[in-house]
């Protein structure tokens, strides 16, 4: 995330974090080219547009312990990355309820252009009211209407990288001095619940005209939407068991959407501290917990939730309550593993490395052997991480745990060529016909 803390609360204190330094280029170049030379799919980038503000009833504690803010732009990122990389995919969060879809389907197609065909989108609907309020709103839309309106923008967006120019609608015809044919560029009309638009789309098709599209929603509406129009999506919960529910629930509801066998991939949040063997990781474990900040992942918990744990004693117990915040992080704790019952110290101090993902500890061994049991007992593709102190914890996971991965014959040894979605998939630059992205694409006969 573009921003100081971003899961990991109170580790921007370690002496080796650089976390400090994420408004420089050179902080998200150098993190780029170490990805790329750990064969990372990609780098994904979180945002929030809001501050974290539900712990206390304002923002005091998140400003304290840089909780998600200050915040930078993660779109102005990605060019700079692009430039010093040749494989790397990047996957951009853009809240959809705070940008009509005209000028954000412009944003993604440049980037797509710039990067080529390396950019995904992860689509979020938001889950702050403090976002609500500050772009003019009284308070967020309702959890489930959100998603409604994601619905319609969706199709909004895949009509015009779809629909606008056909494929070769540019000519770049000097002898004609014709650069676009006018007659294969198509205005798009739409007069919807929620939006309305007539106009061409601004640019030329990018490689993969559509971004890969991510979604990490796990509510069971979120995950509805994930099924019909998700490419990849992240999962996150304390657990297996919870992650392997939510998992079976995501492939039996792309199934009934009629969508490709494998789509869509699942990735689990995860936290690795590892070492050059178990006793250095677990050293290295017990030197972050020092680090860390309690308050800090109460305040994330408390925008995640909706739920204000200052009000809480440190030992009481987290009850389930529905709100209009990301239903899933409250239903992981409560609803999906009865039989844990969380205090605010427990969720405090899990959540303090990893968030709502789960944090393993290891050497390269342990590491891997926990990776391989995690994806069988879970059923996911592969992994989202994040971090405890930044570059080290992904240094390490390139240093020690990708070359033990790679001699069990887990992890690739080289990218495969191509676009974002080449590489992820195999099967060309562009979204296959049982998305509903190709129902609007249009062809030479259609």
């Amino acid at each position: 995330m573009n921003c100081v803390s971003h899961q990991a609360s109170g580790l921007w204190r370690h002496p080796r974090d650089r976390s400090g330094t994420y408004n420089t280029i050179r902080y998200w170049t150098d993190l780029a080219r170490l990805l790329e030379r750990g064969l990372f799919d990609g780098l994904f980038l979180a945002d929030v547009l809001g501050v974290y503000d539900v712990y206390g009833g304002n923002a005091d504690a998140a400003l304290r312990n840089a909780s998600q803010v200050p915040v930078n732009d993660p779109a102005m990122l990605i060019s700079a990355m692009a430039a010093v990389t040749e494989n790397l995919g990047f996957g951009l969060t853009s809240t959809l309820s705070f940008e009509p879809p005209y000028p954000f389907a412009r944003r993604m197609s440049t980037l797509d252009h710039l990067t080529g065909g390396r950019i995904g989108w992860n689509i979020v609907t938001g889950y702050l009211d403090s976002a609500a309020r500050g772009t003019g709103q009284a308070r967020q839309v309702a959890h489930d209407t959100r998603y409604d309106i994601a619905d319609e923008y969706l199709h909004l967006v895949y009509r015009l990288w779809e629909e606008s120019w056909q494929d070769d609608a540019v000519l770049r015809d000097a002898a004609r001095g014709i650069f676009t044919d006018p007659a294969k560029v198509h205005r798009i009309v739409h007069e919807g619940e929620y939006f309305r638009l007539d106009a061409i789309h601004l640019c030329e098709p990018s490689p993969q005209r559509t971004p890969v599209l991510y979604q990490a929603g796990a509510s069971s509406r979120g995950r509805a939407f994930a099924a019909r129009h998700a490419e990849c999506v992240f999962v996150a919960g304390p657990s297996a068991a919870v992650v392997a529910a939510s998992v079976a629930d995501l492939r039996a509801r792309a199934r009934q959407e009629g969508r490709h066998a494998g789509d869509p991939l699942i990735f689990s949040l995860l936290t690795i501290i590892t070492g050059p063997d178990d006793e250095a990781a677990q050293a290295k474990w017990q030197e972050y917990r020092r680090h860390v900040s309690l308050e800090g992942a109460l305040t994330l918990l408390a925008g995640w939730t909706g739920i204000d744990f200052s009000r809480y004693a440190p030992d009481d117990p987290v009850r389930h309550i529905r709100n209009d915040a990301i239903h899933s992080a409250v239903d992981a704790l409560t609803v999906q593993d009865p039989g844990k019952v969380w205090t605010v110290r427990e969720l405090a101090e899990h959540a303090a490395i990893g968030g709502m993902g789960t944090t393993i500890v290891g050497g390269p061994e342990r590491i891997a052997d926990l990776l391989e049991e995690w994806v069988v007992r879970t059923g996911v593709d592969g992994f989202n991480l994040a971090y405890a102190v930044t570059p080290e914890s992904f240094a390490d996971v390139v240093e020690f745990v990708v070359p033990e991965l790679q001699r069990r014959g887990i992890y690739k040894q080289a990218y495969r060529p191509g676009t974002l979605r080449e590489k992820l998939f195999g099967r060309g630059d562009q979204l296959g016909a049982d998305h509903p992205a190709s129902r609007v694409r249009r062809t030479e006969t259609a």
